[in-house]
C-alpha cells in the first residue's frame, strides 16, 4: 500500500514540474515577443495606415554589392534558437488566453458531472471535449483578400446577422481595400479607416454614417471568422454545417419519436396541460430578454432555454440569432443535465406533505389503434397551430409512427439506437467547439446563463402550480399529485424520473413514473409547437 502511494506521490510530483516548466517556458517566451515573431517576418505583409503600398518587412531586397552575407555567420546556436523561438510561437503555451483555461476548467467540469454524478454523460461528455477542443489556442492571425471580405459580409447577410446593409457594407470595403492583398487584425482595420477618413482619402457610402461603417468594418473581420479547427475547409467546419442550418435537431426528433411511448399520455390527454403551463416559463423570459436589451429574435432564441430542450433551441437560434447558439445551445444542455439538482428544491417548496403523497389512479390500457393514430392526428394538429414547427414535430411523429406501425422495426430500431447516438455525438462535440473563449465569455453569454436558469426555473414553478389548480376542480380520487408538474419541461425522461424519486422519498410505495411520463413528452410538443410560435411571429 505504501509502495502504491508513493508511486502516486511520484507521478503527481512528476506532473506538476512538467507544468511548472511548460509554464515557464510560455512567461519566458511571452516576454520576448520579438523571438516569437521572427519566424514570420519573412512573410508577413504589414498595411501602412496612410494608404501607401505594402512594404515586406525582412525580405528587403538588397544589392550583392552593398551587403554580403556569409553562411559562416550563421551559427549553429542561431539556427537553434530561431528554431525554438518558431516552434514556441505556434504552441498553445504562447497563444493560451485566460478566457481559453478558464473555458477548459468549465470543459472539466462538464465531464466531472458527467462521470462522477451521470448527469447526462451521453450530452456532456461530447460537449466537454468539444469546448476543450474549440478552446486550443491556435495562432490568431486573419488572411484576407478583398474577394474574402465581401463573400464574408454576404454570408453575413444571409444569416441575417449582418447589422448594415449589404450593399453599403461591401462598398466601404472595395474603398479601404480595392486591389490589395492584406493582412489585418480589427484594431488595424479600424484604425486604417479612421486615418483615411480624416485625411479625406475615403468616402462614406450613401447613407453609411461613421457608427455604422465601423459597425461593418467589426462585422467583416471579427464576427464568425473561424480559425484553427474551424477555419474553411476543416472537418468541424463541415460537421458544424449541420448545427448551422439546423440539421442535427429534427434527427435527434426522429431518435426521440422512435424510442417514445406515447401511451401515457394517450390515457391520461388532461395531463397535456402540464406541458403547456410549462411552456410559460418560455414566453416570460421572452419578455425579460427583451427588458434587458436584447432585441426580438434575440429574445425568442433566448426564450426557449426555457423549455430543456436542447435540440429546439439549437434549432431555433440557428434560424433566428446564429450568433448566440454557442451560449444558447451550452446553456440548454447545462440546465438539462441539471435537471435532478434544479427541480427537487422548487418542488418541495411549491408542495404540501399532503400532496406529495396522492395517488394517482393507474393509466389505462392503450390499444394499438390508438397508438398509430397518434402520430398521425398529432402531427396534423400541431402542425396546423405552427406549420414552421413541422421540422421538428414532424420527425418527432414519424419516427413515433415507425416504432408503433410494427412493420418499420429496423427503421425504428435503427433511430432510436445508432442514429441518435451519431446525432448525439456530433451535435455535441460541434456545440462544445463552438464556445471559444474571445466569443463566449462576454456579457451577452453571461446574461444569457442567467435568463435560461430563471426560464427553466420558471417552467419548473409553472407546471407544478398547475396541478395544483388543476386539482381545485378534480374529485378527492382524480387527483393529481403536484409532483409529476415539474415533467412538463421537455427534458426526457431525465424530469420524470426526478418525479418519481422526490414521490418514493415521502411514499416509497407511490410509483409517479408512468403519470410523469404524460406531461414530460407533451413538454417535448409544446416546446416545438412554441419554437414554431416564435419563430413564425418574429422572422416576418
Amino acid at each position: 500500500m505504501k509502495t502504491k502511494q508513493n508511486t502516486i506521490k511520484r507521478k503527481g510530483i512528476v506532473i506538476f514540474a512538467l507544468v511548472a516548466v511548460m509554464f515557464v517556458l510560455h512567461a519566458f517566451v511571452t516576454s520576448n515577443p520579438t523571438m516569437a515573431e521572427h519566424a514570420f517576418q519573412d512573410n508577413i505583409v504589414e498595411t501602412s495606415l496612410n494608404g501607401v503600398s505594402n512594404e515586406i518587412i525582412s525580405n528587403e531586397i538588397i544589392s550583392n554589392e552593398d551587403v554580403s552575407v556569409s553562411s559562416e555567420e550563421m551559427t549553429v546556436g542561431q539556427e537553434i534558437a530561431d528554431g525554438l523561438s518558431n516552434f514556441f510561437a505556434f504552441t498553445g503555451f504562447k497563444n493560451a488566453t485566460r478566457g481559453n483555461i478558464v473555458m477548459i476548467l468549465v470543459a472539466f467540469f462538464f465531464i466531472f458531472l458527467a462521470i462522477k454524478y451521470e448527469f447526462e454523460p451521453m450530452l456532456l461528455i461530447p460537449i466537454g471535449v468539444g469546448i476543450i477542443v474549440g478552446n486550443i489556442p491556435f495562432l490568431q492571425t486573419y488572411t484576407f483578400n478583398l474577394n474574402d471580405v465581401l463573400s464574408h459580409l454576404q454570408e453575413l447577410a444571409d444569416q441575417n446577422v449582418l447589422q448594415s446593409n449589404i450593399q453599403e457594407a461591401q462598398a466601404l470595403m472595395v474603398s479601404l481595400f480595392g486591389g490589395e492583398n492584406i493582412k489585418l487584425e480589427l484594431d488595424e482595420a479600424v484604425a486604417r479607416f479612421n486615418e483615411m477618413l480624416a485625411a479625406g482619402s475615403i468616402t462614406l457610402p450613401q447613407g453609411m454614417t461613421e457608427e455604422s461603417a465601423l459597425a461593418a468594418i467589426n462585422e467583416a473581420f471579427s464576427l464568425n471568422i473561424q480559425t484553427g479547427i474551424y477555419q474553411k475547409g476543416s472537418v468541424l467546419n463541415y460537421l458544424y454545417f449541420g448545427v448551422r442550418q439546423g440539421i442535427y435537431p429534427p434527427l435527434i426528433f426522429l431518435g426521440i419519436g422512435a424510442m417514445t411511448d406515447f401511451s401515457s399520455l394517450i390515457s391520461q390527454p388532461r395531463l397535456m396541460i402540464l406541458g403547456a403551463a410549462a411552456q410559460l416559463g418560455v414566453f416570460l423570459t421572452f419578455i425579460g430578454a427583451l427588458y434587458l436589451g436584447f432585441d426580438l429574435k434575440e429574445a425568442g432564441a433566448i426564450g426557449i432555454i426555457g423549455g430543456a430542450d436542447g435540440p429546439t433551441a439549437i434549432f431555433l437560434s440557428s434560424k433566428m440569432a446564429p450568433h448566440l447558439l454557442g451560449p444558447i445551445a451550452i446553456a440548454a444542455y447545462s440546465y438539462m443535465a441539471l435537471v435532478p439538482l434544479i427541480q427537487p428544491p422548487i418542488m418541495r417548496l411549491l408542495t404540501t406533505p399532503k400532496e406529495r403523497v396522492i395517488h394517482m389512479k393507474a393509466p389505462r390500457a392503450v390499444s394499438k389503434t390508438e397508438k398509430v393514430c397518434f402520430p398521425i392526428v398529432g402531427l396534423l394538429l400541431t402542425t396546423f397551430i405552427s406549420p414552421s414547427a413541422l421540422p421538428l414535430l414532424g420527425m418527432l411523429f414519424f419516427g413515433n409512427l415507425l416504432k408503433e406501425s410494427g412493420v418499420t422495426k429496423r427503421l425504428a430500431n435503427t433511430a432510436s439506437n445508432a442514429l441518435i447516438d451519431i446525432v448525439t455525438i456530433l451535435l455535441g462535440l460541434t456545440v462544445g467547439a463552438s464556445t471559444q473563449a474571445d466569443v463566449f465569455l462576454t456579457k451577452e453569454s453571461l446574461l444569457i446563463f442567467g435568463l435560461g436558469a430563471l426560464s427553466f426555473m420558471i417552467a419548473t414553478a409553472a407546471g407544478i402550480l398547475g396541478a395544483k389548480f388543476m386539482n381545485l376542480f378534480l374529485k378527492e380520487g382524480d387527483k393529481i399529485n403536484p409532483l409529476i408538474g415539474n415533467a412538463g419541461v421537455s427534458a426526457v425522461p431525465d424530469s420524470a424520473r426526478v418525479s418519481q424519486v422526490e414521490g418514493q422519498k415521502y411514499d416509497p410505495s407511490n410509483h409517479l413514473l408512468m403519470h410523469a411520463m404524460a406531461p414530460n413528452v407533451s413538454g417535448v410538443i409544446g416546446s416545438a409547437v412554441a419554437a414554431g410560435i416564435l419563430m413564425s411571429y418574429l422572422m416576418l
